[in-house]
């Protein structure tokens, strides 16, 4: 093995990535298998969970509801039966239909706070408590967006949970770091998964085929590379940051986003 390889390669390591059902989470669960790990596929849904670990060779499965506190520390003794948990990536998240400020539910609010900013919450320091314990220098990886450092109109309630995100990020970079555990967020540009889809459905719940063109031309017409993101795009960029590739990289925000916002 060269020292390229060696950098990203995960042999061993246990790995727990949550929101795994689907979209970026489903395929970062699957490039760290293929660089390695060991994968606990976590998600809220028990088939959707099941599905997806099926579909990776080795992964291991535990639904868990990431805004209940217990059910993340559970999924944490899951994982560390499989031996030290090596990296943790805090994928779950949710995001809602457009509201103003003026019309946000707290419903919608409250599920927006609960998945995105308390699940990653819990997820961060259930890892922190185990890679302490065991004295293992891992790597925990926070989904940000590029909502989280640029104003949409009608995203506010999504968009203070991402920047909670990313000042998260940053301050158990800062505590965390004495012990040799790294923390780093990703935040993606547009990605088309589910959780987009709302953009383009019509009354009844079905996908606009025609307005899902029109939509994903528009969304590619603002990046410099004249494309939208895609899933592998940035469960690459979470390998990166997973793997020892990244050994002095800590507290950082990375943006995989075409070029959209250069901060």
């Amino acid at each position: 093995m060269n020292r390229i390889e060696s950098a990203f390669d995960l042999t061993g390591r246990v790995a727990v990535v949550t929101g795994a059902a689907s979209g970026i989470g489903l395929e970062t669960a699957s490039v760290l298998t293929e660089a390695g790990a060991r994968v606990i596929v976590s998600d809220r849904d028990d088939e959707a969970t099941m599905r997806a670990a099926d579909s990776l060779d080795g992964a291991v499965p535990f639904a868990a509801d990431v805004t209940d506190r217990s059910a993340v520390s559970a999924l944490a003794d899951a994982a560390e039966s499989l031996g030290p948990i090596s990296i943790w990536v805090n994928s779950a998240g949710v995001i809602t239909t457009r509201a103003v400020v003026s019309e946000m539910t707290e419903e919608a609010l409250d599920l927006l706070i609960g998945v995105n900013l308390k699940g990653t919450f819990w997820g961060a320091a259930e890892a922190v408590r185990r890679m302490t314990a065991t004295k293992t220098a891992g790597s925990i990886v926070n989904l940000s967006s590029f909502g989280g450092e640029n104003a949409v109109e009608g995203l506010s309630g999504y968009a203070i949970t991402k920047a909670g995100v990313n000042m998260l990020t940053r301050t158990l970079a800062k505590e965390v770091g004495p012990a040799g555990i790294r923390v780093n967020a990703v935040a993606p540009g547009f990605v088309e998964t589910n959780m987009v889809t709302y953009q383009y459905r019509d009354e009844a719940g079905h996908i606009d085929e025609k307005r899902r063109t029109a939509y994903l031309e528009m969304m590619a017409s603002g990046s410099p590379l004249k494309r939208i993101g895609t899933t592998t795009d940035i469960a690459l960029a979470i390998l990166y940051l997973a793997a020892d590739a990244s050994g002095f990289t800590t507290g950082q925000i990375l943006r995989p986003n075409g070029g959209t916002s250069m901060v």
